[in-house]
């Protein structure tokens, strides 16, 4: 079903059709654009990494941040955590073969942002 949009005589826009459901780019954003998710997978390409490792990498992430987003991601089917040690608690995560398909839209940011000075 398209959208359109149709212009009233007082000047305000009124859509008609709009889609059922969220498109393909927005569905797509709603996995990948949380903060911190898809610097998370990026820190993950090159295999497991321990959590505060991880969080350590990203910096202005709060842990408590990392650990919701890395629910999320896990949940998603885009990371596995690992149980390392029971006590103290130890864990690491890596990236699926799912969540290694979204390495080269991020690639492609990457390579974008870094065109455009962004």
């Amino acid at each position: 079903m398209k959208t359109t949009v149709e212009t009233m005589d007082n000047g305000q826009k009124k859509v008609i059709n709009p889609c059922a459901e969220p498109c393909l780019v927005e569905r797509g954003m709603r996995v990948l654009g949380g903060k911190w998710k898809a610097s998370i997978l990026w820190h993950l390409q090159d295999g497991p990494v321990r959590f505060n490792d991880l969080a350590r990498m990203l910096g202005g992430a709060s842990k408590k941040m990392v650990d919701q987003r890395l629910k999320e991601l896990e949940a998603q089917g885009l990371v596995t955590r690992h149980v390392i040690n029971d006590r103290p608690i130890a864990v690491s995560y890596a990236i699926t073969d799912f969540g290694r398909t979204a390495l080269n839209i991020l690639d492609q940011l990457k390579d974008w942002a870094e065109e455009h000075s962004i």
